[in-house]
């Protein structure tokens, strides 16, 4: 459960540090959060309030819509539009989470006025080839989602009693989206008990997969038409499927943050394909999923 890939030190030895006195935190995740980076983050921070930490969330972007309704979202702060509240959060911090991501690249300016700081800073993450900047670290690659890292961490330190609705649901959020509905095969028997655990701290599950995959808007759906039907091109002999969408093509369907999030998995209900990848060309980047 706690095995650590990196030369950091296990995430263990953290916990003496936050249990001797409220600290002042700044938590942040990935460009273009999606459910389990903005639902760990969110959960965290609410947890670390609840022990008398005075902890905040800062994104490099904004995120899709679907997830704005998770408890504490309210509080977030969109570096893009308040760099200056931001960056003096920062400065004035004296422990730095970095959830989701294993790399300071993915959060783009933000990740240079990050490493600039000397305060210690902690990674929870589950995705491979992590750079080693952090000086506490849960890794783990076989993780489904870098939120039932964060109820593993509130497990360690012990304080599962802290685990109320509001916290649940951001964790459950980002279990149930990285796991693809539980329909995924690194999906283990700890998840399921950990679903357990959060449906028991009063998780309305219904409610959760509703906002999450019971709201999109037209545009998103035009989209998704468009490129089942249009852009969809299947590899049989490599049991692979691929979309790909040019910068033209976005911007005619008025495609917004969060309206190609989950569009990659659709080629994967086709029998015999096993992998697929969707490539999407943004104004300064191309992006593979």
């Amino acid at each position: 459960m706690t095995t650590n890939t990196l030369p950091a030190q296990p995430i263990t030895e953290l916990i003496p540090i936050l249990q001797a006195r409220p600290r002042r935190i700044v938590i942040t995740t990935h460009r273009k959060p999606d459910g389990d980076a903005l639902g760990s983050s969110l959960a965290l921070m609410l947890f670390l309030r609840k022990l008398g930490h005075q902890a905040h969330v800062i994104t490099p972007t904004d995120y899709p819509d679907f997830i704005h309704w998770l408890p504490g979202e309210d509080q977030v702060i969109d570096f893009s539009k308040k760099p200056d509240r931001a960056t003096q959060l920062i400065q004035d911090t004296e422990l730095i989470f970095c959830l989701d991501f294993n790399a300071l690249s993915r959060i783009e300016a933000l990740g240079d006025i990050i490493q600039a700081t000397s305060v210690p800073k902690v990674m929870i993450d589950h995705h491979l080839f992590p750079e080693p900047f952090a000086q506490y670290a849960l890794h783990q690659t076989d993780a489904i989602s870098t939120c039932t890292l964060i109820y593993d961490f509130i497990v360690m330190m012990g304080r599962e009693d802290l685990i109320d609705k509001d916290i649940a649901t951001c964790i459950y959020t980002g279990l149930i989206t990285d796991s693809g509905s539980f329909r995924y095969p690194r999906v283990t028997p700890h998840i399921f008990m950990t679903a357990a655990a959060l449906l028991e701290a009063g998780v309305d599950y219904t409610m959760v997969y509703r906002n999450l995959f019971d709201r999109a808007n037209e545009s998103r759906l035009r989209f998704l038409g468009y490129c089942l039907s249009e852009k969809l091109v299947i590899c049989k002999e490599y049991r692979t499927a691929y979309i790909s969408a040019s910068r033209d093509e976005i911007r005619a369907h008025n495609v917004i943050t969060g309206d190609t999030e989950g569009i990659v998995n659709y080629p994967l209900s086709l029998d015999n394909i096993v992998m697929a990848v969707i490539v999407l060309e943004r104004d300064d980047m191309v992006k593979l999923s």
